[in-house]
């Protein structure tokens, strides 16, 4: 798409993405976590590492799911643990600036109380249909907890979600991102100057490289999603653990390698969070644009990064083989802090490290998403940077398939709820969704990310709406279970 088409679709992305993330839906998803962190007493740094020894639990044999409490965290990472980590805080950074980074971070802090009290709340209202499945998820918290609460049907609200996560699924974190994230990932390392030209589509020309990725991962998509869940997870169970493992060691040598560089890192995010400077270019006009835009693109991208509020997760905690909702709800919000406050920080940092601090920061470098966060890592860890290239790729290309098996998954339940549980459809469903993987390669990276951002943004409101109506009982059902386990 080019010309005056691909103008007007890019303008009327972008419009749409600045209204769906405009201030009141930052408000609404910043005030969820701020209200849930009061209510439930800061339990995000309190029994952070309760979580943590949580999470290798063994199955409760009273309980009553399809996965264990581990297999359901690693379910929920392979869908948040993707292109969020890598491109998305890139491409943050590139649009918002340094300052967007401390904005996931923020959104992250909170979003930890989002996503412990959306799980939990998920196992508490979850049921079984008669072949003894797990029926859960938010649009199952909306019906029946919403009304117990408030005594209205909800019904409509929860069909809303519904609606928007197969959307998100099919249009946004799911598939488009993901796909075009490997298949960038895949030319930035073998074509990165685009010379082998399969074919030109609307005036824009894709690669061998891009093509021949894009059909191999739509065919190993296709075999697992044939084995449903049980299947997914272990996958998932197998892949996320190793490639969190392969990419935290980059991150680190990238870090360790440049430790003297990070307090001025730091340095520089906090006085770009906070519009300093533009202050300090004198560009006083300017300090509420800067301010906003590093908020909007640290919000927007955290949330894609780490789903918390998006209402995700849920779907997976609920399939958890426990008796205590509480219990894989703390299991769950480590999803968060592994996600963001470890793996994007990261990323983020040696971003900011290569580019925007020091004697010769570049803020017009003029790269986004892989390949600023590949020039950042080959610039500060030195060398050629063929290596460095060929990690990343492999990172992301596991990341992100992972990713496109976990919402496959989401997006089914979602249907599953809107049909009643016709599986008909479900299967149609699920060539579509194999459909959307191979096109995803043929738009723009503008094009993914907004589509993406409106997506998300639609699925969290409603989420976020639930969470606030029901947080009172979120509270008492923690409080009440840390009073019969500290009196055992």
């Amino acid at each position: 798409m080019e010309g005056t088409e691909q103008l007007t679709f890019d303008a009327v992305l972008s419009a749409i993405d600045d209204f769906v993330w405009g201030l009141p839906t930052i408000i609404l998803i910043l005030a969820t976590g701020i209200l849930l962190t009061i209510r439930l007493k800061g339990m995000q740094f309190t029994k952070l590492t309760l979580g943590f020894k949580s999470m290798f639990k063994k199955s409760d044999s009273a309980g009553k799911g399809e996965l264990s409490p581990f297999a359901a965290l690693c379910t929920a990472l392979s869908a948040t643990i993707g292109t969020g980590n890598i491109v998305g805080v890139a491409t943050a950074i590139a649009e918002g600036g340094p300052g967007a980074l401390f904005w996931m971070w923020f959104a992250a802090l909170l979003g930890t109380a989002t996503k412990y009290t959306e799980c939990m709340l998920a196992l508490k209202y979850r049921s079984h249909a008669e072949d003894g499945h797990i029926l859960g998820g938010p649009f199952y918290t909306i019906e029946k907890g919403m009304k117990e609460r408030t005594g209205i049907s909800w019904k409509w609200l929860a069909v809303l979600f519904a609606v928007f996560g197969v959307c998100v699924g099919l249009f946004g974190i799911g598939t488009f991102t993901q796909i075009s994230g490997i298949t960038t990932a895949v030319k930035n390392a073998f074509d990165s100057e685009g010379r082998n030209i399969a074919f030109s589509l609307f005036g824009d020309e894709y690669t061998w490289s891009v093509v021949i990725s894009g059909l191999i991962v739509t065919f190993f998509v296709a075999l697992v999603l044939i084995g449903g869940l049980k299947r997914i997870s272990k996958v998932a169970e197998k892949v996320v653990p190793a490639m969190a493992v392969i990419y935290v060691f980059l991150g680190l040598s990238v870090l360790l390698m440049n430790a003297t560089k990070i307090p001025d890192a730091f340095a520089v995010i906090f006085r770009n969070a906070f519009g300093m400077r533009a202050v300090a270019g004198g560009a006083m006009g300017f300090v509420m644009k800067q301010i906003t835009e590093s908020m909007q693109k640290g919000i927007a991208r955290g949330i894609f990064s780490n789903e918390a509020g998006l209402g995700s997760a849920p779907i997976a905690a609920s399939a958890a083989k426990v008796e205590e909702p509480v219990e894989q709800g703390l299991v769950s919000m480590l999803g968060t802090f592994i996600d963001t406050i470890i793996i994007c920080t990261m990323t983020g940092l040696a971003i900011v490290i290569a580019f925007y601090s020091g004697a010769d920061a570049n803020y017009e470098h003029g790269l986004k998403g892989i390949e600023l966060t590949s020039a950042a890592f080959s610039r500060v860890l030195g060398g050629d940077g063929k290596s460095v290239q060929f990690l990343l790729m492999i990172c992301l290309v596991f990341f992100a398939f992972t990713t496109i098996l976990g919402w496959n998954y989401y997006s089914e339940k979602c249907l599953e709820y809107l049909t009643n549980g016709n599986l008909t459809v479900v299967k149609v469903f699920r060539w579509l969704y194999i459909a959307a993987v191979f096109i995803g390669p043929y738009f723009t990276i503008s094009q993914v990310w907004q589509i993406a951002d409106i997506t998300n943004a639609l699925m969290a409101i409603p989420n976020c709406i639930s969470l606030i109506v029901l947080s009172g009982i979120a509270a008492r059902e923690t409080e009440s279970f840390f009073k019969r386990k500290n009196s055992l």
